[in-house]
């Protein structure tokens, strides 16, 4: 690939990272801003809290989904090299700042998901189980998620040696969604931290 087709690949996956579906949710669902309600993330967690499971649900899928096709559209155009990776970085930064809504989005996890799902299934996989089990015992999501991050570096030594760029990318979103969780910490902290509802949200 050019480094004309590279940077327009960027680009791409950027601004498709950026699309707010949270937001987009919250205003169809209930009209209502989700940056203004709940824990004012735009991510699957607080549209779970605020619009139910159904609404959330989507949410999720269609936000993991824009870190895989980021990635399956790099693979079928570069065929190999850093740019899958890139393109997957470029999509989970264009959900955590999206120009969209003034550089205000989600904290990258789901996203972040999609796009390790695409480059390394086998990781994805018992990154998934340990979110799982973490928030399930622990019923924060925000622990979970940062449980999966802080595993993938670990996952990816052992399940793709050798693959520097791969490698790479796993600590830098490790990082990522380290910082991007740092008010939940806090809350965490002082003990202000929402569990998750594993019961239904009326009407939806």
């Amino acid at each position: 690939m050019s480094p004309i087709a590279g940077i327009a690949l960027l680009i791409a996956s950027y601004l498709a990272g950026g699309i707010p579906f949270s937001y987009l949710a919250g205003r169809i669902a209930r009209d209502i801003d989700l940056r203004q309600v709940g824990s004012g993330n735009l991510g699957a967690t607080n549209a779970i809290r605020e619009l139910g499971w159904g609404w959330g649900v989507a949410v999720l899928i269609l936000d993991a989904a824009k870190g895989y096709l980021a990635v399956y559209l790099a693979l079928a155009l570069a065929a190999g090299g850093a740019w899958p990776v890139l393109a997957g970085l470029a999509a989970i930064v264009g959900h955590s700042y999206t120009p969209y809504l003034r550089f205000k989005g989600g904290k990258g996890v789901a996203t972040s998901a999609g796009v390790i799902l695409c480059l390394a299934p086998a990781a994805f996989g018992i990154a998934l189980a340990i979110f799982l089990l973490v928030t399930l015992f622990t019923r924060y999501v925000s622990v979970g998620s940062i449980a999966a991050a802080t595993s993938m570096p670990l996952l990816v030594v052992w399940r793709k040696p050798g693959d520097t760029a791969l490698l790479g990318f796993a600590v830098l979103v490790a990082a990522l969604i380290w910082f991007r969780h740092r008010s939940n910490l806090s809350r965490l902290m002082r003990g202000e931290e929402p569990p998750i509802n594993l019961g239904r949200k009326g009407g939806a």
